[in-house]
C-alpha cells in the first residue's frame, strides 16, 4: 500500500476505532481512492463503517474487497470477472444508502462472511441488495447452482458451498441492519432453515450425480429435526435428520427423476443399502472440508436407536420401533419434524405414521422419570467451567423454554391440538391461547427466547462457528452488544441483559407448569392461566402425582382464601410443587408440606423463613418428597423445620450437647414416664436433623453413624439415669451397684443406623456389702426398665436394646461383674464371643467401670493366641452355617445386604479375621470401626489396596442401601429393593439420577461379588 501523508489518530479514535494505527493505515489504501477522506471524510463513509458492530474488522473487509474486485477471478466460475463490478461497488460505497448500510453491516459483524467476498467479490450485490426468497425459490436457486450446466469446472461440493454462502449473505444483511433485532429473529430463523433444507436438497442432488444406480433404486426422504424442522434455525449448526425410504416404484428414484429398467427388480433390502450409501454421500457433501470449506454437520443421531441403528430404515420399519422400543425424548424430538428434501411423498407418509404417536407420550410408563431425567441429563452435560456462559444450556437458557414449552405441548396436546405446532414462539403463543399458561409468563419467556437467539446468531456468525457460550474478550462482548444495538458501554450493557434475561427465564420456568394449577383451585387475577380440573389432573398426573385429585384438593386448602398466609403461599408452591415432582413421591411431599403448614401457618417464622431463606423452601420440599421417616418425623414436631434457617441447624450435635439437653427436659418432670418422653422429644428433633442433612447431601455415611451414635449412646445414658432412679424409688433403697453400660456391633463401631438396635452388654460393680441377691434383681430390673422404656411407643421411632450378645446369650444374666467376665471369656467362651468383642466400646454408664471392662476385653480380643486350637475353623464354620441357615425364608443371597454374598457380614468378618490374627501386633488394629480397622490392615499390608478398596465399596453400599431404605418407607429391609418404585426411590436418596433405579440391583451386585471374591481368598483361605 502507498502511504498518504498521515493524518492525526484523532478521528479514528473519535470515530470507534479500536486500533487507530492500523485503521489509519487501511484507511490510506489505494483502493479508498475517493472514498476516504480522513480530513472531513465527505462521503461518510469512514462514519458509515464507524457505525458498524466492529469497524476495525469492517474497514479490514471493505479494503479487501475493493482489492479482490480489482482483480481477475483465478477460482472458480472463472466466466464470471469480479472487475466489472467494482465501478458499482464504489458507487455503492461513495453515497448514503441503504445498501451501502447494509453491506457495511455484514462486514462489521462477521469476518467469515467479509472472507467470503474476498474470495468472491461478485456476491457483494447479495448483501446490498438482498433477495427475499421463499423456501421453494432457495432450493430452485441452489438446485441449479450444483447442477454441471451451471458449476462448470467447480465441483458439485464447492458450488453448494458457494451459492450457499451468496443466500446467506442476504440474509445476514437483513439481521444485521435491523434497528430492532427481535423483530426479525423469527424471519431470519425462518430463512436460514429453508436455506438449510435448500442445502439438503441441493447436496441429494449432488450425491444422485455421483451414484446414479443407487438413486434409481430407492425413494429417499430427508427429515428435517430439531431446529431445522421447526424453522427456527441458527446461523450454524448441526442440522438434525431422520433417513426414510422405500424401494423405487414404477423406475422412479431419489434425485433428478431418473428411471431405472431394474428399479421394479429391487428388494427392500437391496433398495436400503442404496438407500443408504445415497444418504452417506450426502451427508459427506454437506460436512466434507474442501477448497470452499465446510457448510456443518449433518446428524442423524436422532435415528432410531441412534448411531447404533441403521442409518435409513422404510416408513414400516420406523413404525414399529416408535411403537415398541422409542423412549419419551424420541417423541419430544418428532414434534419438530418436517420433510426437508428428497421424496416428499415418502417423507409425508413417514409423519402420518408417526406424528400421532407424539401425542399419546404423556400416557405411556415412565413418562415422568423420564422427563426428570433428560433435563438432569441436559444439566450434567454442560462442562461446569462453562455452566456461566452457557447461552442454551446453561441455567436459564433457551434450552429452559424449549423445554418447558415442549413438555406443556406433550402434557395437553393429547386433548388440545391447537398445541401441535413446532416453533418454540407459536407454541407459547398456543399455551397461551389455551390456558395453559399465564399470558404475563408467555410473553416474558418469547421475549427473552427471541433475545437470547438473537444473542446467539451475533455471537455465531462471527466466525461461521458452532458455539452457544457468551464471549469473554471485551472485544468480543463490545461487537456482539453493538450488533444489538446498544451504544452505551456495550460490552457491559450485553452482559447485563444477558443475566436479566436468564434470571427471568429460570424464575419463570421453575413456575410455569404450577402457576396455573393454583388458579385452578384459587380465584386468582383474572390475567393468570385457569385450568379446566381435567387439564390440570392431566399436567399433575404427568409431572409424577399419583393422586391429582388429592393434589389440587391440598392446593386448595393451602392457597384459598385472602389470608396473607394464603398469598405467601401462593407465592411458594409454584417453585415448591415443582421440588416436589423432582422426588419419587411427590404426593407425600405435598400433603406433609400441607400438614406442616397448617400447624405452622399462623406461625410468624414459618413462612417468613421458607420465603426469605435461601434454601430453606428447596431443601424442605425435596426432603418431604424423598422420605417418609423425615415427613413423620416432622409430623409429630413440625416447629422442628426452624432449624433449616438456622446457621448450625444441619450440623449434628455432639454427644455431650445433647445429653444436656435430655437431662434438662428431664429435671422438669415429675415420674419416669415424663422423664423418658421428654428425652425421647430432643431424640427426635436430633434425628430430623440428622435425616434432613443426610438428606440435602450434608453427612456423609461415616458422620451419619457417628451422629446416629452420639444420638444413640445420649439417650441411653438418661435412661440408665431415669432407670436407676425409678428401680430406686419402687425399691426405696438406692440400687446397690454401679452400672455401665458396653456398646457391641454397629453401636460399638460407632456405625450406627436409622434402623438399627442398640447391641449391648451391661456391667455392674456391686457396692461394698451388698447383698448378691438384691443386687442382682435391681440391675436386672434397670436394665429391663431401660429397655421397656426405650421402645415403648413414644414420640421418636423405638431404639430397641438388644443383649444377646451376652455370655450364654438369652439363658445367662443380664448383667455380670467384670471378674465375672474375665472367668467366662477365660474358661467357658467360643471363639466367636472373642471376635464379638472386637466391637465392644463403653457408650454409657460408670466410667471408670467401663474402663476396667475395656481392660478385660482387650487381654481377650487383642491376644496372641486369638485364634489357637480351633478357633479358626470354628469362626469360618459358624460362618457358612450363618450364610445357610440364618438368612431370611425366601430372601435372595445375592441381594441380602446383611447375610448375603458379598454383604456386610462378609466384610466385617473378614476384616475381623484380619484383627484376630494381628491386632496384638499391630495396634492401628485396636479399633472398633469397620473401615478404620481395614485401613490399617491396608497400612500394615494385610491387606492388598485393591482387595481393601472392593470390601469397603460394598460395606459402603450396603450400609447407605439400608439407611436410604428406612429415609424412604419408614422402616427398615434387609435386601436391595426388588419393587421398582421402592429401587427408584431408594437409589434417588442415595445420589442417582431419575429413572436409574432400575440400575440399583447391578450396581450391589457388582460391588458384592468383588467383596466376596475377596471374602473367599482372606476369610476362607480359598484361592
Amino acid at each position: 500500500m502507498s502511504a498518504r501523508p498521515e493524518s492525526s489518530t484523532g478521528l479514528f479514535a473519535r470515530l470507534g476505532f479500536d486500533d487507530t494505527r492500523r485503521a489509519r493505515t487501511f484507511a490510506s489504501s489505494p483502493v479508498l481512492a475517493d472514498l476516504v477522506d480522513t480530513e472531513d471524510d465527505g462521503t461518510g463513509l469512514l462514519r458509515a463503517i464507524a457505525h458498524t458492530a466492529d469497524p476495525d474488522l469492517a474497514l479490514t473487509a471493505v479494503v479487501r474487497l475493493l482489492e479482490a474486485a480489482a482483480r481477475p477471478t483465478t477460482g472458480s466460475n472463472p466466466g464470471l470477472d469480479p472487475r466489472t463490478e467494482l465501478p458499482a461497488l464504489r458507487a455503492v460505497l461513495a453515497r448514503h444508502s441503504d445498501e451501502r448500510d447494509r453491506l457495511l453491516a455484514v462486514l462489521g459483524a462477521s469476518a467469515a462472511l467479509g472472507d467470503h467476498l474476498a474470495r468472491h467479490p461478485v456476491h457483494w450485490r447479495e448483501a446490498a441488495h438482498p433477495r427475499r426468497l421463499d423456501a421453494g425459490a432457495r432450493v430452485a436457486d441452489l438446485v441449479a447452482a450444483v447442477s454441471p450446466a451451471a458449476r462448470g469446472a467447480c465441483s458439485g461440493a464447492d458450488a453448494l458451498r458457494i451459492g450457499y454462502r451468496a443466500q446467506l449473505l442476504g440474509i445476514a444483511a437483513l439481521d444485521l441492519v435491523a434497528v430492532d433485532p427481535l423483530a426479525v429473529f423469527a424471519s431470519t430463523a425462518e430463512a436460514l432453515a429453508d436455506l438449510a433444507g435448500a442445502a439438503l436438497e441441493a447436496a441429494l442432488a449432488v450425491a444422485a450425480e455421483d451414484h446414479p444406480e443407487d438413486a434409481a433404486r430407492c425413494r429417499l426422504a430427508v427429515i428435517a429435526m430439531g431446529k431445522c424442522g421447526s424453522r427456527e434455525l441458527n446461523y450454524i449448526s448441526d442440522v438434525d435428520v431422520i433417513f426414510v425410504a422405500e424401494p423405487a416404484t414404477g423406475g422412479h428414484g431419489s434425485g433428478d427423476g431418473a428411471t431405472s429398467p431394474d428399479a421394479a427388480e429391487c428388494t427392500e433390502a437391496e433398495a436400503m443399502a442404496s438407500a443408504t450409501r445415497l444418504a452417506t454421500a450426502m451427508m459427506k457433501v454437506c460436512s466434507a472440508h474442501t477448497g470452499e470449506g465446510s457448510l456443518w454437520e449433518v446428524d442423524a443421531a436422532l435415528r432410531p436407536e441412534g448411531k447404533q441403528g441403521p442409518l435409513v430404515r422404510t416408513v414400516a420399519s420406523h413404525a414399529a420401533y416408535y411403537t415398541r422400543w422409542a423412549k419419551t425424548w424420541e417423541f419430544q424430538a418428532l414434534l419438530k419434524a418436517r420433510v426437508a428434501a428428497g421424496d416428499a411423498e415418502v417423507g409425508q407418509a413417514y409423519l402420518d405414521v408417526v406424528s400421532p404417536m407424539v401425542w399419546d407420550v404423556a400416557s405411556r410408563d415412565h413418562f415422568v422419570e423420564d422427563v426428570q431425567a433428560m433435563r438432569l441429563r441436559v444439566e450434567a452435560h454442560v462442562p461446569r467451567g462453562e455452566a456461566d456462559r452457557e447461552i442454551k444450556l446453561g441455567v436459564g437458557g433457551l434450552r429452559d423454554i424449549e423445554f418447558s414449552a415442549q413438555l406443556l405441548q406433550l402434557v395437553h396436546g393429547r386433548s388440545d391440538a391447537s398445541l401441535r405446532v413446532p416453533r418454540t414462539i407459536d407454541a407459547l403463543e398456543a399455551l397461551v391461547a389455551g390456558g395453559y399458561v399465564a399470558r404475563e409468563d408467555a410473553a416474558r419467556l418469547a421475549e427473552a427466547y427471541r433475545w437470547l437467539r438473537s444473542l446467539e446468531h451475533r455471537i455465531q456468525v462471527y466466525k461461521m462457528r458452532r458455539t452457544h457460550l457468551m464471549p469473554t474478550s471485551e472485544a468480543d462482548l463490545r461487537r456482539v452488544g453493538r450488533s444489538l444495538g446498544m451504544r452505551t458501554d456495550p460490552a457491559a450493557s450485553a452482559v447485563a441483559r444477558r443475566d436479566e434475561e436468564t434470571r427471568e427465564v429460570r424464575r419463570i420456568h421453575e413456575s410455569l407448569f404450577y402457576r396455573p394449577l393454583l388458579a385452578a383451585v384459587a380465584k386468582l387475577s383474572s390475567d393468570e392461566a385457569s385450568l379446566s380440573p381435567d387439564a390440570a389432573r392431566d399436567r399433575l398426573a404427568a409431572l409424577g402425582y399419583r393422586d391429582p385429585k388429592g393434589a389440587l384438593r391440598h392446593l386448595e386448602a393451602l392457597t384459598a382464601g385472602p389470608s396473607r398466609t394464603a398469598a405467601i403461599q401462593r407465592t411458594l408452591l409454584p417453585v415448591m410443587l415443582g421440588w416436589f415432582a423432582d422426588e419419587a413421591d411427590p404426593d407425600m411431599g405435598l400433603l406433609a408440606f400441607r400438614q406442616v403448614s397448617e400447624s405452622l401457618g399462623r406461625t410468624p417464622w414459618y413462612l417468613k423463613m421458607l420465603r426469605d431463606e435461601g434454601r430453606a423452601a428447596d431443601r424442605l420440599a425435596h426432603v418431604l418428597a424423598r422420605s417418609r421417616y423425615t415427613a413423620e418425623l416432622l409430623e409429630h414436631a413440625p416447629e422442628s423445620v426452624r432449624m433449616l434457617g438456622e446457621a448450625t441447624g444441619l450440623h449434628p450435635r455432639e454427644r455431650e450437647a445433647i445429653v444436656r439437653t435430655m437431662r434438662s427436659a428431664v429435671s422438669r418432670k415429675d415420674d419416669a414416664e415424663s422423664a423418658m418422653n421428654a428425652a425421647r422429644v430432643v431424640r427426635r428433633e436430633e434425628l430430623f436433623r440428622i435425616a434432613l442433612a443426610d438428606l440435602v447431601g450434608e453427612l456423609t455415611l461415616d458422620q451419619v453413624g457417628v451422629g446416629l451414635t452420639d444420638l444413640a449412646e445420649a439417650l441411653l445414658e438418661v435412661a440408665l439415669e431415669v432407670a436407676v432412679e425409678k428401680v430406686a424409688a419402687e425399691r426405696g433403697a438406692p440400687v446397690p451397684a454401679d452400672l455401665a453400660l458396653v456398646g457391641m456391633g454397629r453401636l460399638g463401631g460407632r456405625e450406627m443406623g436409622y434402623g438399627s438396635d442398640a447391641d449391648l452388654v451391661v456391667v455392674h460393680r456391686p457396692h461394698e456389702g451388698a447383698d448378691p441377691g438384691e443386687v442382682t434383681a435391681a440391675v436386672n430390673a434397670v436394665v429391663q426398665e431401660m429397655r421397656r422404656a426405650t421402645r415403648a411407643s413414644g414420640p421418636d421411632p423405638a431404639l430397641e436394646i438388644d443383649v444377646d450378645l451376652r455370655p450364654e446369650g438369652k439363658n445367662g444374666p443380664l448383667s455380670r461383674t467384670v471378674d465375672n467376665y474375665a472367668t467366662y471369656y477365660a474358661r467357658w467362651s467360643d471363639a466367636w464371643e472373642h471376635q464379638a468383642l472386637l466391637r465392644a466400646r463403653p457408650v454409657a454408664g460408670d466410667v471408670s467401670l467401663g474402663e476396667e471392662f475395656v481392660a478385660m476385653a482387650d487381654r481377650v480380643r487383642y491376644s496372641a493366641d486369638a485364634l489357637a486350637g480351633s478357633a479358626l475353623r470354628d469362626i469360618r464354620r459358624l460362618k457358612a452355617r450363618m450364610e445357610a441357615e440364618r438368612l431370611p425364608r425366601g430372601a435372595d443371597p445375592k441381594t441380602h445386604l446383611k447375610l448375603g454374598r458379598g454383604g456386610l457380614s462378609d466384610v466385617e468378618w473378614t476384616i475381623q479375621l484380619v484383627q484376630l490374627r494381628h491386632a496384638h501386633a499391630v495396634p492401628g488394629l485396636r479399633t472398633t470401626s469397620t473401615l478404620p480397622a481395614l485401613a490399617a490392615a491396608t497400612e500394615a499390608a494385610l491387606v492388598e489396596e485393591g482387595d481393601a478398596a472392593a470390601l469397603a465399596e460394598a460395606w459402603r453400599l450396603a450400609s447407605s442401601i439400608r439407611n436410604a431404605t428406612v429415609l424412604w418407607r419408614s422402616r427398615g429391609t434387609d435386601s436391595v429393593p426388588a419393587n421398582a418404585r421402592d429401587a427408584e426411590a431408594v437409589h434417588r436418596i442415595l445420589g442417582g439420577p431419575p429413572g436409574s433405579g432400575v440400575q440399583l440391583t447391578e450396581r450391589y451386585l457388582r460391588a458384592a461379588r468383588r467383596a466376596r471374591s475377596v471374602t473367599e481368598r482372606l476369610f476362607y483361605g480359598r484361592e
